[in-house]
């Protein structure tokens, strides 16, 4: 859940955990757990891990399994280190695009709203194959269109309107660059993947506009985009975008993105 090559600096990932997890990511953790709940695997690795969002949840459904959660971010795996403690869930550095695991290693591997920030999709998902043991299960979610996702199109728009010379594009150039499904499949086909299966899975989402306006501003690398262009407007940004998320706050708010199994 973190974008390759961009550090998370400040107490961004406490923020990146406690706002954008419940917003974002915990909904889709639950369809991630429920399906390794079913699988019941042995062991587990789960890439682009952020603060654990996804390994907690996973580990509360399969407390069978090992499980090593990675990510390229150390400062977010201190975090997700500090918030879960068990013999069984182990966090580790590393890159997706060049996993430090031996063939056949795993029979489940988790990628959960990462593989848009990867500069080579198709080696990360070759990697996941790679790693993967005969008949193993690789779960990669990804976000749906960003106008599919009501929430993070407003912050955007909200926040691009304070630059109108140079808006920025994070949310289209980041956590929804990797929408289409058919892009998807190819990626995953150039992998070696042949057993694919793809659902777009619409959920929704409890909104209180001035906590996600804080994770949506704070607690990811759009802050960083504000702060270049002007580092004095993170206070207006917040501000923009918890007024563009009034009509959702205190109710719930629809998400779509696509859960992917590929079968090895």
């Amino acid at each position: 859940m973190t974008e390759t090559g961009t550090p998370f600096t400040h107490s961004t990932p406490e923020l990146y955990d406690r706002y954008m997890g419940p917003l974002l990511f915990e909904p889709y953790a639950q369809v991630v757990a429920e399906r390794a709940a079913l699988l019941q695997p042995d062991r587990i690795l789960e890439t682009a891990a952020g603060t654990g969002i996804v390994t907690r949840a996973l580990h509360k459904a399969a407390p069978q399994a090992q499980i090593v959660a990675t990510d390229v971010s150390p400062a977010m795996l201190a975090v997700a280190a500090q918030k879960h403690r068990s013999d069984s869930v182990s966090f580790q550095p590393a890159d997706a695009q060049n996993l430090p695991f031996d063939d056949e290693s795993f029979d489940f591997v988790v990628c959960q709203f990462g593989a848009m920030f990867y500069p080579d999709k198709v080696r990360a998902h070759q990697e996941a194959r790679r790693v993967l043991r005969t008949n193993g299960h690789y779960l990669l979610v990804s976000f749906d269109r960003l106008d599919r996702n009501p929430v993070p199109h407003a912050a955007g728009t909200a926040v691009a309107a304070l630059f109108p010379d140079d808006p920025p594009a994070y949310m289209e150039r980041g956590p929804f660059s990797y929408a289409d499904p058919a892009l998807i499949e190819r990626d995953l086909l150039a992998a070696g993947f042949t057993r694919i299966q793809l659902e777009t899975v619409g959920l929704t989402t409890r909104v209180s506009a001035p906590i996600a306006a804080k994770g949506l501003v704070l607690g990811s690398p759009f802050r960083a985009e504000i702060e270049r262009r002007d580092s004095s407007a993170v206070d207006r940004a917040l501000d923009a975008v918890t007024a563009a998320l009034a009509p959702w706050d205190e109710n719930d708010a629809p998400m779509s993105a696509h859960v992917v199994t590929a079968t090895k």
